[in-house]
């Protein structure tokens, strides 16, 4: 492999190159890795445009820009170096296949696909668009097929960077261009688009920019056409098993320690071979699960240490004298917890029955729920069902939600009889929403950019990504990008906290900062807790927010190997019983402080008996506080809240569908809502897409939900009462906590 680097190694900046993944316009796009062994996809600018006169100023802002991007369809971006020999780009890795190569390969896509790629490059190019940035790179080359959908990355090269800078009415004609190449098979012809897209697709092609529609239209048009939904995988087999091929070899040289040439060709697969999601996800880390860096670790050891005077120290713990043990990554030598705990719970449990069941006329987008009513939100209105029997209980509002709630942005909360939610009404984008449980009224809306800073005069760009209440008060939390100023590739994100009067909806106070990434806002009390991280192995840091004095910084702690802590959106840290919890030291320490003080009062140490680094996952909490609950890859850990002491041990048992130890999803610190408790139950998924329901008391399950016919990216769901809520594609279904 020619290395595109200066220094003649084959790495870019901190990261170790493993193969040329494709060539888009003089622009080389490498798989890579980074010293911890994650996987990540590295762009680099060829020589002619990195010596054009401004590039690296017009890079520089256009990093900052797509920094704070957030979509379903956009492949995120991590780190750059505008100042580097060979100015580079870093992008999240994603599991596909360019779009070129499966077309030339296998042919033109069918028309459910083709409807797909449309509809999921429109809403990339929608986000894009409403953040005044312009993609300008939107080709077969650059389109990139994967199990969920169509994705491009959140920055253009040529797009952010050329000049004169194209419109996005040119990302709009390139958007048909792609569609018609995906239809043809590489011929110019529209007569090979379906009847469904031949007129908007044509209309994009449209020489007058002006005649051509715009993201959002060409959305709005599909949906209006109330199409059948695809049923099952979007892709044929022979891409998708195409798509694992190549991930596979990008993990086999993850897992040798680097590449020493372009990536092998897919080898020729019938027709008939597919291959699911979950393998693609797995074949990431060459066998072994590991995601957004962060290890997954199967293994739990006893040690529950009483804290010594002063703040937490997260970074010094000692390894427990007590000999640790625990169970292997490896199935074949998976062995019990540590006999000085609790003897570990194997899960097993009936299938659930059913509540009811019924069908809405389009998929949810968020969840929330109380004992007595549903909120249910789409990308067309806001209803409210009957927690009891699924029936509609209020007129739909015209309040929506286009983008489904993730582990990036979670918009819905409930408390003391109101629903909140951050949406978009006809009038107005961009709304704080408050609806009486009741009756299903609203009771107020808050436009959010008039409460930005600034005035008439843009300063920033607020982005809302998570919504909670805590006693008279809600808060919205987000990240900020500033429109000028400068910017290194090497500093955090800007995050923002807002608090809003829960009654009236009036504004209280608003603090920022790069020390505010993930936020816990804790259902009761004045502390809050604000994480962050910091690009380039620097330690993060967890601190406390004095929501009572409006926002100002309490104590704070330094976390390394905490760069999980740079997400937004769902919180990854817990309160229970005037306690915050976090992970510390390598990821593998579990630290209990004193919400006020930051005085730790214990912390409970993770080990595996194979010797493998353990990560743990993101803590929660039972309803009364009293219970800890603690994911560590196949395990589930409860603890007193009190002092840590290990209640209980739930395992996950069997393979995956790929031949490795299933997971639980809060286990991989990724974010969302993926484990919640009501009173006596916990719930959690796991990474074979199955619901568990466990005894709170006991560590036993209930029962186990699955649903075959779930989308890709898996059910959606939510926990009201003794009750937990589910919505998979158009059905929603209920199931009681104590339901066989």
């Amino acid at each position: 492999m020619d290395h595109p680097g200066a220094d003649g190694t084959h790495r870019i900046g901190p990261y170790a190159l493993l193969g040329r993944e494709r060539t888009v316009g003089g622009i080389e796009v490498f798989a890579a890795r980074t010293d911890e062994g994650s996987l990540i996809t590295v762009t680099v600018v060829g020589p002619e445009l990195a010596a054009e006169p401004g590039f690296r100023d017009r890079f520089r802002v256009a990093v900052e820009a797509a920094r704070t991007l957030s979509d379903a369809f956009l492949i995120p971006v991590v780190d750059a170096d505008a100042e580097a020999p060979v100015p580079w780009l870093a992008t999240r890795f994603t599991a596909g296949l360019p779009l070129r190569q499966a077309v030339d390969r296998h042919g033109p896509l069918s028309e459910p696909a083709l409807r797909v790629l449309a509809d999921g490059l429109a809403r990339a190019l929608t986000a894009l668009h409403a953040a005044g940035t312009v993609h300008g790179e939107v080709s077969p080359d650059s389109v990139l097929l994967t199990m969920d959908g169509p994705r491009i990355t959140a920055l253009g090269m040529r797009g952010a960077t050329g000049s004169p800078a194209p419109s996005p009415t040119d990302d709009m004609l390139d958007l048909g261009s792609t569609v018609q190449f995906a239809s043809s098979g590489g011929e110019p012809d529209t007569d090979a688009l379906p009847v469904s897209l031949r007129d908007v697709i044509g209309g994009c092609l449209y020489p007058e920019p002006s005649d051509r529609p715009t993201a959002q239209q060409l959305i709005a048009y599909l949906s209006h056409q109330n199409l059948p939904s695809l049923k099952g995988s979007w892709l044929p087999p022979a891409v998708t098993a195409d798509m694992a091929a190549a991930t596979a070899a990008v993990g086999s040289e993850s897992a040798g320690g680097g590449g020493r040439g372009t990536l092998p060709s897919p080898p020729e697969t019938a027709a008939d071979a597919g291959v699911s999601r979950r393998k693609l996800i797995i074949a990431l880390a060459g066998g072994a699960a590991v995601l957004s860096g962060t290890a997954a670790a199967f293994a739990f050891s006893g040690d529950s240490s009483p804290a010594p005077e002063g703040r937490a120290r997260p970074g010094s713990t000692a390894r427990p004298a007590s000999p640790s043990s625990g169970r292997s990554t490896a199935p074949a030598s998976a062995s019990p917890s540590s006999t000085d705990g609790p003897e570990p719970v194997v899960l097993a449990g009936p299938d659930a029955v059913k509540a009811w069941s019924g069908a809405g006329k389009n998929p949810p987008t968020c969840l929330e729920a109380s004992d007595k009513v549903v909120m249910v939100v789409t990308d067309t209105a806001t209803s409210f069902l009957d927690a009891a029997t699924g029936k509609s209980m209020f007129p739909p509002l015209n309040t929506t939600n286009e983008f489904r709630a993730s582990s990036y942005t979670y918009p819905t909360a409930y408390a003391d009889g109101v629903f909140y939610l951050l949406c978009d009404t006809p009038s107005q984008p961009g709304v704080l929403a408050a609806f009486d449980a009741v009756g299903g009224k609203a009771k107020w809306a808050t436009n959010l950019a008039a409460s930005d800073p600034g005035g008439a005069t843009l300063i920033s760009m607020y982005r809302s990504t998570y919504v909670a209440v805590a006693g008279n008060t809600v808060y919205v939390c987000g990240t900020v990008r500033k429109t000028d100023g400068e910017f290194s590739a090497k500093d955090p994100t800007t995050g923002y906290i807002r608090a809003f009067n829960a009654a009236t909806g009036r504004r209280l106070w608003q603090v920022e900062g790069t020390d505010i990434n993930n936020v816990l806002v804790p259902a009761s009390g004045s502390h809050l807790l604000a994480t962050s991280a910091v690009p380039g192995k620097k330690p993060g840091r967890v601190q406390m927010i004095d929501a009572g004095r409006k926002g100002a910084r309490g104590w704070k702690v330094s976390i390394p190997h905490a760069s999980y802590y740079f997400s937004t959106g769902w919180p990854l840290t817990c309160y229970a019983a005037g306690l915050f919890l976090f992970a510390g030291g390598n990821g593998n320490t579990l630290f209990a402080v004193d919400a006020a003080t930051g005085r730790e009062k214990w912390h409970q140490r993770f080990d595996a008996k194979n010797g493998d680094q353990v990560q743990i996952g993101t803590p929660f909490s039972s309803q009364d506080g009293a219970t800890v609950y603690v994911p560590v890859g196949s395990d589930l850990a409860a603890l007193a809240a009190a002092d840590g002491t290990i209640q209980w041990v739930a395992v996950l048992d069997g393979e995956s569908d790929m031949g490795t130890s299933n997971l639980f999803n809060a286990s991989l610190k990724l974010g969302g809502k993926n484990a919640q408790c009501s009173a006596d139950t916990v719930f959690a998924t796991d990474s074979a897409k199955t619901l568990w329901a466990i005894d709170a008391a006991t560590g036993r399950a209930r029962w186990r939900y699955t649903d075959p016919g779930q989308p890709d990216v898996g059910f959606m769901w939510t926990v009201g009462g003794d009750h937990v809520f589910i919505a998979s594609h158009l059905t929603m279904t209920a199931i009681a906590a104590h339901g066989r």
